[in-house]
């Protein structure tokens, strides 16, 4: 038997979930299901607990622990959850010690805000995946109105350069061609190490130390953050995939500052320009959130036409969920109709996008990593299918694009 793992929310929770799967094995408890939830939205906590209901109904003998975001933050809603055994918090699933006194008493979730470092793990096998992710930072100190993740995360905090080249270099030996930096918020990673040095200082330290992994990806980036060193990265470095995530929330300055956000429209457009201007296949992605309090048709016509303005090829979208304690579901809420409608409007809008970047990619030749036998993700992020033929999971192969729909691009040997 082995450590079942249930996995909700961002590249950071899949990273952590290896992790844990890992310490839980090695202390022995093999047949647990290990439930790694997430709080950003309602719609992710319901299926958390859907999951866990079914989990015990399914596997009525079997021990299922709870931790992620959603546990940290009410531990004991969780821990009321029918089967559930352990609720353990974001500061404590990382510990060895943890999962060894498993059998002990339950000990009540640590305070996360008191957290003042990151706990090291080396992972060295993502199951069922083709890339890896490496965790650079944990924590947020920004409070944006809409979310409850600082409360599940804790303070920013970075994992020191010399622990993140390890974790890389043993995933390159591992096998592994592409792997994504992750964290709650990389753009602030640096300054509570010595010397405080930038994402782009340690990204630009880590592939001279590794010049052996071929690539490199980032998950989302501040608008505001970017520092020098990355910017020259952007500009001169093959290893580090042309496409950039980008947390942009919305397009309109009156909602991004009820949002309490650091950046402004024209700082979107202005990272976006200049991106092109130094690495002109660079393509994007974003997160925008639909419906926020008080947005009315104007403001969100403002991140309709962010779109276009960024050039945005793959959206992240989201209806807006009231987060119980934040400020923004203390401001006047939009029906949630109205909501998932617009959310409708802007995921159509998306799909539109990347249909017209993968029709301009027809006839250009793609390096394409396979995550199944018959299709994989471009270098700029676009999922493509072989019209024939097969690859080996993990291999990187030259592709020429011979087709596309509205889903995927259609490629042959190069």
């Amino acid at each position: 038997m082995t450590v079942e793992i249930l996995t909700f929310g961002c590249r950071l929770n899949t990273y952590e979930s290896e992790a844990m799967r890992d310490l839980a094995t090695k202390a022995g408890h093999a047949g647990a299901i290990v439930v790694n939830t997430c709080a950003v939205t309602a719609e992710a906590e319901r299926q958390a607990r859907q999951a866990i209901r079914k989990a015990h109904r399914d596997n009525p003998g079997a021990r299922i622990i709870v931790t992620g975001c959603a546990a940290q933050i009410a531990p004991e809603t969780w821990a009321a959850i029918p089967g559930v055994e352990r609720v353990i918090g974001n500061g404590d699933k990382l510990k060895p010690e943890t999962w060894a006194a498993l059998d002990a008493p339950p000990a009540p979730v640590t305070d996360i805000m008191a957290a003042t470092e990151t706990a090291a793990h080396l992972v060295t096998e993502f199951a069922g995946r083709a890339r890896a992710f490496v965790q650079v930072q944990q924590g947020c100190d920004h409070r944006c109105t809409f979310c409850v993740i600082p409360y599940g995360r804790g303070p920013s905090r970075s994992v020191p350069m010399g622990a993140i080249v390890e974790q890389v270099r043993a995933l390159v030996q591992a096998g592994y061609s592409e792997v994504v930096l992750t964290g709650v918020d990389i753009t602030s990673y640096g300054p509570d190490l010595p010397g405080r040095p930038t994402l782009g200082q340690m990204i630009r330290r880590l592939l001279a130390l590794v010049p052996e992994l071929p690539r490199l990806r980032l998950s989302s980036l501040d608008p505001v953050e970017v520092d020098d060193d990355l910017w020259r990265l952007i500009a001169e470095e093959p290893r580090l995939m042309p496409h950039l995530h980008l947390s942009l929330q919305h397009g309109s300055d009156m909602i991004l500052k009820r949002m309490k956000r650091r950046h402004l429209r024209a700082d979107a457009i202005a990272l976006a320009d200049r991106a092109r201007r130094l690495r002109p296949d660079v393509v994007f992605g974003a997160d925008l959130i639909a419906g926020f309090p008080t947005e009315t048709d104007e403001h969100f016509a403002d991140t309709l036409s962010l779109v276009e303005a960024c050039n945005l090829s793959f959206l992240h979208v989201f209806p807006y969920s009231e987060r119980p304690g934040t400020p923004a579901a203390r401001m006047p809420q939009l029906p949630v109709p109205l909501r998932k409608e617009r959310a409708a409007r802007l995921r159509e809008a998306g799909a539109k996008a990347a249909a017209r970047l993968f029709a301009a990619r027809i006839g250009a030749e793609e390096t394409v990593l396979f995550e199944h036998p018959d299709r994989g993700h471009t270098e700029h992020f676009a999922p493509l299918r072989l019209a024939s033929g097969a690859a080996r999971p993990g291999e990187i192969r030259r592709l020429r694009v011979t087709a596309a729909t509205n889903d995927a691009l259609l490629a042959e040997a190069a």
